[in-house]
């Protein structure tokens, strides 16, 4: 990539009747952006429109385009992946809405594998209207994971959950709560353990990352009183990733761990389940939430908040997350074009240094 071009950002509009248009307006205000990268928007310029009007949001300059590749390059481009009858009812959840979200995810996929989008930025989806035969997944991390991995691409999606100060990785994502601890086991932590590690070093440029890795049981299972999965499993786990040279500690109990501010110590940590690591992570970030996808071929962030349909329509939303998401992409990006040219092989370095310009005939 020519270190001139501006970044090419492919934002979904998610679930048209929440808060995404909302926030993808206000994040569009700041003019400052387009200096920065090249933004397309899959969605609807027509729900694009009611919303700005709806709330009376400052005039966007949308630039209509068929595909991503027609992009005009350091301004606002949006790739209509909808008809012009689209129902827009903000704050209710249906069907349609849903197959809207999924066309702008289907259309953004399919331009980020030819090329046409360095990053993926997706706004939220209500996971349950978004189901079809096309869409069979609890969320947008296993939908990736499926698109953007083959025998080519390998990988398996780790969902981290990111500000500047605070990093967390999760064993197990959209799990329900009742089947989480057989999921629990020594290979999945330690799989975990060294995804996490090889995307702090590669997408977050830490050279030699310390991880925290929080318990199951309830104050670590209290030697074995409230549950022995600390002892036969993660630190085990633990132990064996030490060995592999990464810097892994624990298990520590949750609520002490961040109550006590330990987090502060650590470049990323490692939750066993969704809720365990998001709450304090929600609770400690605020609006500058970012969830991003490691471990696939691409980049993919999103805001780390929900639909809000509580909200959505009544200018209430803050686009501050969406913001992070779109910087932290972009951060991650020129991160792993550093590390990959830095770790490349040095004989291929060399050779291409040493290969003879061709001379005019």
């Amino acid at each position: 990539m020519s270190n001139n071009r501006k970044i090419k950002v492919g934002i979904t509009h998610g679930d048209p009747n929440g808060i995404g248009y909302e926030v993808i307006t206000k994040l569009l205000e700041d003019p400052r952006l387009a200096d920065l990268c090249t933004i397309t928007v899959y969605g609807s310029a027509k729900a694009a429109a009611f919303y700005r009007k709806a709330m009376e949001l400052p005039q966007i300059q949308l630039n209509r385009v068929d595909n991503a590749a027609s992009a005009r390059e350091g301004a606002y481009n949006i790739v209509n992946v909808v008809g012009e009858d689209l129902k827009i009812d903000p704050g209710v959840p249906s069907k349609e809405a849903g197959a809207a979200a999924l066309a702008a995810l289907e259309t953004a996929v399919t331009d980020m594998k030819n090329g046409d989008i360095d990053v993926l930025v997706t706004a939220p989806i209500d996971k349950h209207t978004i189901q079809s035969p096309s869409f069979t997944f609890p969320g947008h991390t296993e939908y990736l994971e499926t698109s953007f991995t083959d025998d080519e691409h390998p990988g398996k999606a780790l969902m981290v959950l990111c500000t500047e100060h605070i990093r967390v990785a999760l064993v197990t994502a959209h799990t329900p709560l009742s089947k989480v601890p057989a999921a629990i086991t020594k290979d999945a932590v330690l799989e975990r353990l060294e995804q996490f590690d090889r995307s702090l070093r590669r997408d977050f440029n830490v050279p030699t990352p310390r991880i925290a890795v929080l318990s199951l049981n309830p104050h670590a299972g209290e030697n074995g009183l409230l549950g022995s999965e600390e002892a036969d499993i993660i630190s085990p786990a633990i132990a064996e990733a030490r060995e592999r040279r990464i810097l892994a500690f624990g298990p520590y109990p949750s609520d002490g761990f961040f109550g006590s501010g330990n987090y502060a110590a650590f470049d990323g940590i490692l939750a066993m389940y969704h809720d365990q690591g998001l709450t304090p992570f929600k609770t400690l970030a605020m609006d500058a939430g970012v969830n991003f996808t490691a471990g696939l071929p691409y980049v993919r962030t999103s805001p780390d908040h929900g639909t809000g349909y509580d909200i959505a329509g009544k200018g209430k939303a803050s686009e501050e997350s969406l913001r992070a998401a779109v910087y932290a992409a972009i951060d991650i990006y020129r991160n792993r074009q550093r590390y990959d040219e830095a770790y490349r092989s040095p004989l291929k370095r060399q050779e291409q240094s040493q290969k003879p310009s061709k001379k005019p005939e």
